[in-house]
């Protein structure tokens, strides 16, 4: 079993670290390739993007196909296009590599919750899902920390490409172990609601490359035609799916699922709470290296605190759980709204004369809280899905996480550049300094507003997962 669960969560560690390491590599990136600043802005969202427009079909496949096979077609894609990117010498080549890259983790990700509830004993799913969550949780806080260090060793021949070239080692390892995993039976053959697919396909890069882009671009009209054309497409999508299950036929989403009060919750849970997270950790180094100038190394080694307790709560967090009693998520939740709210009094505080060391017992609160919730939140909300529906759950899940990360990430930026626009953060250092402590100060609001959202809905959760009884 060891074995295993060390090839699943390695590979779902791997394809999470990918959605933030390479944003410290970026300045590399830049000055190697001699790209904009766009282009290379679009070599991080281009793989969430893919990442999330996939989530949701490949939870399907791997109803139909077996989890265990898409997971090995997923990671054997992810291994390829990580090669590809860090062979990049163009920066057209790597934003195609990057999509590639994300097209893997997406066919890659929804199959790990599947693998879990279908081929553990039920007494062991509560500790590998709490593992799960312990890998993405240790994956999203250390992949600046990891980036800054591996851009600061600059190996020859490989620079900013070792942050790619590192999944390769990983990739092969897990390849391997995931082989020996038993094979999911498959699920009906029905046959695939292929017009589904391309809505849900179509409606999420409508949502997601806008989101991803549009500050960047001072949201220019497109961006909103795109968003407005992404709500129209979701309702049609949603219209699809209802016809199909009136008439019998299979759809792409058992929207059946969304009828049940305890997984909904978990899903408002999940994407609150992730709508927190990546604004959380972006303006942070934003604020360190463009408001402060610290170098990325010391901006990634800021969050350590974080990422130390994220470890030491996901790795205990059993006695954790039983310590807290009922209600664990609402506490860990709240506990991080109030830290968020405590770092935010911190660095209004101190203003420009904060130094890194200032932030580090809140965040090192907010990280313990972080790796209680992520070991805990997917057990709960899958609690009451039947075996049939896990991959579509599943997708479900990961496309909340991914798509609320993105839309959190707008939001996040639109807070943080209210009082002082992007074109305004330049000048004297002084100035410069006073304005990113007004940012952040009011980002960090926004955060304890975000988990404040995620505690009501972690109460709602927490409730209903008491009295697991399966839908459908």
């Amino acid at each position: 079993m060891a074995l295993r669960t060390a090839a699943l969560l390695s590979a779902t560690f791997m394809l999470f670290l990918d959605v933030s390491i390479v944003n410290v590599a970026a300045p590399a990136i830049r000055q190697d390739l001699g790209a904009s600043t766009g282009a290379v802005e679009l070599v991080a969202s281009v793989y969430t993007l893919a990442f999330a427009c996939t989530l949701i079909t490949s939870g399907r496949l791997g109803d139909r196909y077996g989890y265990r096979r898409l997971y090995l077609i997923g990671m054997a894609i992810f291994t390829l296009a990580s090669v590809l990117c860090a062979s990049s010498f163009t920066i057209e080549w790597l934003i195609g590599s990057r999509a590639l890259q994300g097209f893997g983790a997406g066919v890659m990700a929804p199959q790990v919750l599947s693998l879990i509830q279908r081929t553990f004993a039920p007494e062991q799913r509560g500790r590998l899902f709490a593992a799960y969550g312990s890998a993405i949780g240790l994956a999203t806080v250390t992949g600046p920390v990891l980036g800054g260090l591996l851009v600061q060793l600059r190996v020859p021949g490989l620079d900013w490409r070792l942050v790619f070239a590192i999944n390769l080692p990983v990739g092969i390892a897990a390849l391997w172990g995931l082989r020996r995993l038993p094979e999911s039976p498959p699920g009906e053959r029905t046959a695939l609601d292929l017009a589904g697919a391309a809505l849900s396909v179509l409606a999420l890069g409508l949502l997601v490359y806008p989101l991803a882009v549009g500050h960047s671009a001072d949201w220019p009209v497109w961006t909103v035609v795109m968003l407005c054309a992404a709500l129209v497409t979701l309702a049609v999508l949603v219209a699809h799916q209802l016809s199909r299950e009136r008439r019998g036929r299979w759809p792409l989403l058992k929207l059946i699922l969304l009828r049940d009060p305890g997984f909904r919750a978990g899903l408002v849970a999940v994407a609150a709470f992730f709508a927190g997270v990546p604004p959380f950790f972006f303006f942070l180094s934003v604020y360190l290296q463009t408001g402060f100038g610290h170098s990325a190394l010391v901006a990634g080694l800021t969050q350590l605190p974080f990422a130390v307790a994220t470890g030491a709560a996901s790795r205990w967090s059993a006695s954790l759980t039983s310590w807290l009693g009922r209600g664990v998520l609402v506490k860990a939740t709240g506990a991080l709204a109030l830290s968020m709210l405590a770092l935010a009094a911190i660095v209004a505080a101190r203003g420009a004369d904060a130094q890194p060391w200032d932030l580090a017992v809140p965040m090192a609160v907010g990280g313990a809280c972080f790796g209680v919730f992520t070991t805990t939140a997917f057990t709960h909300a899958l609690s009451r899905v039947p075996p049939d529906a896990t991959g579509s759950a599943s997708g479900l899940l990961t496309t909340a996480q991914q798509a609320a990360g993105s839309l959190g990430l707008t939001v996040g930026g639109v807070v943080f550049y209210l009082a002082s626009p992007s074109a305004a953060l330049a000048g004297e250092a002084t100035v410069v300094r006073d304005r990113h402590v007004t940012g952040f100060t009011d980002l960090l609001l926004y955060e304890a507003v975000v988990f404040a959202l995620a505690c009501v809905a972690s109460l709602l959760l927490d409730r209903k997962a008491a009295r697991p009884q399966p839908v459908g």
